[in-house]
């Protein structure tokens, strides 16, 4: 009769190396769809951010974002001084930040963009609040193809945010369409106060602003129909 412990060696030793190699398994395949993962993400991303420079505009249009207030107005700033316009002109979301301790209230976001922009070299009299606030992308792209039908501007350069840049393009091409008046739009490089695309799924920020744009995209997309 077969000893019982030669038995049963072989079998422990084979489900030792059946659950080493399950082992292997499972985590060549966790590694790759973090990889698949990782690249449609980055792929997803990139596919937002989109640009139409223009070498001059009449005037820069520095679209509303509470959020992301502080790199739109540098961006805007930059273009500024290099030549790009003389004329900065702000959309007014009518949301307002943080307590001011030096004006004992909560200042507006377009007031603290205008603040922001003096601060970088952009004169007060060069800056422009236009009336009357907005709530969407849309609301903007209207009321800047009324004012520049009304002051005669023949060419805006839009700045916003990257993630925000392919519907906003989008938004103020439909809107100008028949217009005499060309659109450029300049986005800000990520890394300032938003994510990078190869890692923005790793932010909480990353996921308010990603799959949040694929949904407007498609809610302006089926309404322009």
């Amino acid at each position: 009769m077969e000893d019982i412990a030669t038995v049963s060696r072989p079998r422990e030793r084979f489900g030792l190396q059946g659950r080493r190699q399950l082992w292997q398994w499972r985590v060549t395949v966790a590694v790759g769809v973090i990889a698949a993962w990782s690249f449609l993400a980055w792929q997803a991303a990139r596919y937002l951010i989109v640009s139409q420079p223009l070498s001059h505009a009449d005037a820069i249009v520095v679209l509303s974002g509470s959020a992301t207030f502080g790199e739109r107005a540098r961006r805007a700033a930059l273009l500024y001084n290099e030549g790009r316009s003389s004329k900065v002109l702000l959309t007014n979301d009518n949301r307002r930040g943080g307590w001011s301790s030096a004006e004992q209230r909560n200042p507006y976001f377009y007031e603290r963009t205008i603040e922001e922009l003096k601060w970088l070299g952009v004169p007060q009299q060069n800056i422009e609040v236009i009336a009357p606030p907005v709530s969407s992308t849309y609301d903007e792209a209207v009321l800047l193809r009324g004012y520049s039908e009304a002051h005669g501007l023949r060419s805006i350069l839009i700045v916003t945010s990257s993630y925000h840049s392919r519907r906003a393009l989008w938004t103020f091409r439909h809107l100008f369409q028949g217009s005499e008046t060309q659109v450029g739009l300049e986005p800000v490089e990520t890394g300032i106060q938003t994510p990078s695309p190869r890692t923005w799924w790793l932010y909480l920020r990353g996921w308010e602003m990603v799959p949040n744009e694929y949904l407007k995209l498609a809610i302006y997309w089926f309404r322009s129909r």
